[in-house]
């Protein structure tokens, strides 16, 4: 199978389940949920560590009994830990406040700044996926164009992500640009872009190109906990094109996966994606 790098977030996710849904000025009670393994270096690599794709994660923890924590579950879970750097700070709990309708708030602590390291040799990678804020990733993806697939997850704010294939969600584009979709992905993306999906959750994703619009339609699920569907969905996109797949094929892997995720109480894909994998 293939050599997969993500750059990405690995949290430490503290679950606390209200209720009742959020409002301004109301009271909640809520019911711990604990901790469990998340962000989107868990929730995408995971699937693909299943997949039996090599997956090596880039990201940073505290110097601490949490990020200690952290290390421990992601390499005893198959993820190769060897990248992820060490800080000096706390590696505070990142909040999901879950409600009844499975719907969430994340709260997070400020995160130190991450700066990347000189980059890899990319020929030993098949794909490189960027979903971090992490300084130096530009450098990282323009050096990465030319040796394997470079995929990235647009960021919350304009900086660029230099890739052949942007991921987005609907929400995220609102408010963004006057630009047509696909120019816009162009100038976050540069002249290497191929493909820039928009995911819509229930309503499927749009697939963006130089020629036109598709659209591919999402998987049905019961919803329990949309935590880390967009991450499931890079995943499963990731895997398809690893293994081969037309990008149309690809999505529809992608939305297989979402689907999986938001039918398990976590962040990270659960059982029926494994029994999916294994079958």
């Amino acid at each position: 199978m293939a050599n997969i790098l993500l750059v990405a977030n690995l949290n430490c996710d503290r679950i606390l389940e209200l209720d009742k849904p959020l409002q301004t000025g109301g009271r909640f009670h809520y019911q711990d949920g604990g901790q469990r393994l998340g962000g989107g270096g868990a929730n995408t690599g995971l699937g693909l560590v299943w997949a039996q794709h090599r997956v090596a994660l880039v990201s940073q923890v505290g110097r601490d009994k949490i990020g200690d924590w952290l290390l421990a579950e992601a390499s005893t879970q198959g993820i190769d830990c060897h990248l992820i750097q060490r800080h000096e700070e706390s590696s505070c709990e990142m909040l999901l406040v879950m409600t009844p309708d499975g719907e969430r708030t994340i709260i997070r602590p400020q995160r130190p700044i991450f700066e990347l390291p000189a980059p890899p040799v990319w020929d030993q990678w098949d794909a490189v996926y960027f979903n971090s804020s992490a300084e130096g990733s530009v450098s990282w993806a323009k050096t990465a164009l030319n040796h394997c697939l470079v995929l990235a997850q647009l960021a919350k704010d304009e900086r660029l992500r230099p890739c052949h294939i942007l991921i987005a969600s609907k929400t995220d584009m609102l408010g963004r640009s006057e630009l047509s979709n696909w120019e816009y992905g162009k100038s976050i993306a540069g002249e290497s872009l191929k493909y820039f999906i928009v995911t819509d959750g229930a309503d499927g994703a749009y697939l963006y190109t130089q020629d036109g619009c598709q659209t591919v339609p999402a998987v049905t699920s019961d919803v329990v906990d949309t935590t880390g569907a967009g991450d499931a969905y890079a995943s499963g996109l990731i895997h398809g094109l690893a293994t081969g797949l037309t990008i149309i094929d690809s999505m529809n892997e992608g939305a297989t996966w979402a689907a999986f995720a938001v039918a398990t109480a976590s962040s990270i894909p659960g059982a029926a994606l494994k029994q999916y994998l294994n079958g």
